[in-house]
């Protein structure tokens, strides 16, 4: 429809035309596969797939490598991963890219660095703390680090 075309006394494009819904949910996965994998004992899994395939398992057992292998096809790691037991032996598992860094000799499990108009705030295991890591910080950003493995952290960062 046109704006010729619009009954009297309207202005302006149809809401309920599509394409007028407002903005659209950003993309959750890179990756989402069916997998058949019926020896695996659990009903969902969580996990992340290091560079060279290694895993580090949140939640499951420890034989999620045919769930790893699927997503792969699909995904290069590193990648968070989740999966749930759909019918009998069937999984669908979903992937998202994410970023590792290393960081070693930092204390800790979970870190916060917000940099904000020149002014850093570090936040390790919910405890405010004096001084700053190099390797995370980023200009007017909230940088987000959770430990996986040893020295290898998953980390995010939202520009604010």
């Amino acid at each position: 429809m046109s704006l010729g075309d619009q009954p009297p006394g309207r202005i302006g494009p149809s809401w309920d035309e599509v394409g007028i819904h407002g903005v659209h949910r950003p993309k959750e996965w890179d990756a989402v596969v069916t997998v058949e994998a019926p020896e695996i004992d659990a009903d969902r899994v969580l996990f992340v797939v290091l560079p060279g395939g290694d895993l580090v398992i949140d939640e499951g057992p420890d034989n999620l490598e045919p769930l790893a292998t699927a997503l792969e096809a699909d995904l290069a790691p590193p990648f968070r991963a989740e999966a749930v037991r759909r019918d009998g032996g069937l999984w669908a598992a979903a992937a998202r890219s994410v970023a590792l860094i290393d960081l070693p000799g930092v204390t800790g499990t979970e870190i916060e660095l917000t940099s904000h108009r020149g002014e850093r705030t570090l936040v390790i295991d919910k405890n405010p703390t004096f001084g700053t890591i190099p390797a995370l910080e980023r200009p007017e950003h909230v940088v987000r680090a959770h430990r996986l493995d040893g020295e290898t952290w998953e980390v995010t960062f939202d520009r604010l």
